[in-house]
């Protein structure tokens, strides 16, 4: 048997995840979206769980529009013009309508000249960051970006990274200036607009101040390279993200399909030349195939409802429901981290408590998810709730109310 050997060490390795609660575990399986009635918003059913409804909590849908029927119409209408996939990759057999539609809206949403997307916004910030890196590079990023910009890091192979405090800018100054002393030609300076552990933003206004600063050092440029994959659609005055609440823009701006507009897919948005560089050398452009020619109507359409008063309404809930939340597990007594995001932490600092707050949950219908060691630092454990533009007033005080019962059996 060709795995004979490797077996027992496989399971002895998922055992030890076990032993030390950082085992992510059986994934639910949905079985059924029950539509929002009365005063309170959808409901799941889950397999196993028979007729019970379960609130979601733990989901990045922030605007709440997979189940909108505008979407479901344009993804429709696109399956039975071109069918169910692309086929294959784009230079090989072509690119589909709803493609190129899409590309040109997202560079409009983004005031940009042109824009690429991709299978998901993981895809999206491997194939940035990796062609853009050369023996001359410096990379620089901050301590708690997200996995997939650590990955890309790895994967880049630079002259030099520098990892700096989370948020601390002069730290961040302190790594360009070490970049700049040693004569490197080009430097990328790397963020989360929001980081999605905290719910907390960049402040990208002050980085990119700072990146000017230092850029005429770099004869190549240094360049501010921003993933707001949580923050765009469901962050700023209009859903444009981090960049709109702080008045910044990035040199080079990736985003996702897949959370606030419900579909599926990540982009790139930039300067053109830029965008034609990445045609030709990103990786998982080139190789592997696009979102299908249905997703990028219906990512198409989510932005065209973003952008009308049935989406600036559904932003203004988005806000009114997290406050709320926020506003009523601090009520409570509970710890979280500050911000205006619709990540809403709630910090206990503890794995065991953690995973006994979230069995409770589940018991009373809420689903969330326990957020421990390694994707947050040891002490840092906490449940990460997400607020939807779904969610009713109803629903968070239910579950406020879920939340009190547990704080009162200490």
């Amino acid at each position: 048997m060709p795995l004979d050997r490797l077996t027992p060490v496989l399971q002895q390795a998922v055992e030890d995840l076990e032993a030390q609660g950082r085992r992510k575990g059986h994934e639910p399986v949905v079985t059924e979206v029950v539509p929002a009635q009365g005063e309170r918003g959808p409901r799941y059913r889950l397999l196993g769980h028979g007729e019970k409804l379960f609130i979601r909590m733990n989901s990045n849908s922030y605007l709440g529009l997979a189940q909108h029927p505008a979407l479901k119409k344009a993804e429709e209408e696109a399956i039975e013009r071109f069918g169910v996939g692309p086929g294959a990759v784009r230079f090989i057999s072509g690119t589909y309508e709803p493609h190129v539609e899409l590309e040109g809206r997202l560079a409009r949403f983004h005031a940009r000249e042109a824009a690429m997307i991709f299978s998901s916004a993981y895809a999206t910030i491997l194939s940035v960051v990796v062609p853009l890196v050369t023996p001359e590079t410096v990379l620089i990023s901050d301590e708690l970006n997200h996995n997939c910009i650590i990955n890309a890091i790895r994967l880049a192979r630079p002259r030099e990274k520098y990892v700096y405090k989370h948020l601390n800018l002069a730290d961040l100054e302190a790594a360009l200036h070490q970049a700049a002393a040693m004569g490197a030609r080009r430097a990328l300076v790397i963020t989360d607009g929001i980081f999605s552990m905290r719910g907390s933003h960049a402040p990208l206004s002050e980085i990119a101040l700072l990146v000017r600063k230092y850029d005429h050092h770099f004869p190549e440029n240094a360049l501010l390279v921003v993933d707001d994959s949580h923050g765009v659609g469901a962050f700023g005055a209009t859903g444009r993200g981090t960049e709109e609440y702080t008045q910044a823009q990035a040199d080079i701006l990736v985003g996702t399909l897949g959370k606030a507009f419900g579909v599926n897919g990540g982009y790139v948005v930039g300067p053109s030349a830029l965008i034609a560089y990445f045609r030709e050398t990103s990786p998982m452009y080139i190789y592997s195939n696009p979102i299908t020619p249905g997703e990028a109507a219906a990512a198409g359409a989510a932005l065209e409802l973003l952008e009308s008063p049935e989406g600036q309404t559904r932003l203004a809930h988005l806000r009114a429901m997290t406050r709320r939340f926020r506003e009523g597990v601090l009520q409570l007594g509970y710890e979280s981290f500050p911000g205006d995001h619709p990540v809403v932490p709630l910090v206990l600092r503890d794995g065991e408590r953690t995973g006994q707050l979230v069995r409770f949950l589940r018991e009373e219908g809420i689903l969330a998810t326990a957020i421990v060691y390694p994707v947050v630092p040891k002490g840092e454990e906490s449940i990460r709730f997400q607020v939807s533009a779904e969610h009713t007033q109803a629903d968070i005080d239910q579950v406020l109310r879920v939340l009190e019962r547990f704080k009162a059996l200490g």
